[in-house]
């Protein structure tokens, strides 16, 4: 397989990513994100089918996660990996995310973490970060980055998530 993976500042073809990845983000949210990438806050990134000579998905690199655990270790975050769905189980969210875990191990992180929603969309990807080492980070799940409290109703959303790590060495 050919490809080719690099930062993006392009605004339509994020969105485009994202709408053909069935996950669409409003403009104003690819714009706060554009935003903290011109801030080095995060990376946005872009993986291309050399073959097809096409753009087939996206990836953040969070340097400046919202999740308390990541701050205080300074652990960046794999966010929004999204692959088109005609390109999806051909290796590219891999690729992606070994380029992130490459970024991150060259500006000296020891880990790197990830998280994924606990409902079965997102099966796959469950799947696809226990295979590629991702652990459990030993602190439950979080709902919108905070972590549950035990014995209260949270709603199975795109908000409840498990947060995932992975030693860099």
């Amino acid at each position: 397989m050919k490809f080719e993976i690099e930062k993006t500042d392009d605004r339509d073809l994020i969105a485009a990513i994202d709408k053909a990845a069935g996950q669409a983000l409003s403009l104003d949210d690819i714009d706060r994100s554009l935003l903290a990438q011109s801030k080095g806050e995060r990376d946005i990134f872009a993986i291309y089918d050399s073959a097809q000579n096409q753009a087939v998905g996206t990836a953040i690199l969070n340097w400046k996660p919202r999740y308390a655990f990541y701050q205080k270790l300074k652990i960046p975050e794999i966010q929004d990996v999204k692959i088109i769905t005609p390109h999806r189980r051909k290796g590219f969210a891999s690729l992606l995310i070994d380029h992130c875990e490459k970024e991150a191990r060259q500006k000296n992180a020891e880990y790197v973490g990830i998280s994924v929603a606990l409902h079965n969309g997102f099966g796959p990807a469950q799947m696809l970060y226990a295979k590629l080492g991702y652990m459990p980070d030993g602190n439950g799940i979080t709902y919108d980055r905070t972590p549950v409290d035990r014995g209260r109703s949270y709603i199975v959303d795109d908000q409840l998530f498990l947060m995932m790590g992975k030693a860099l060495s």
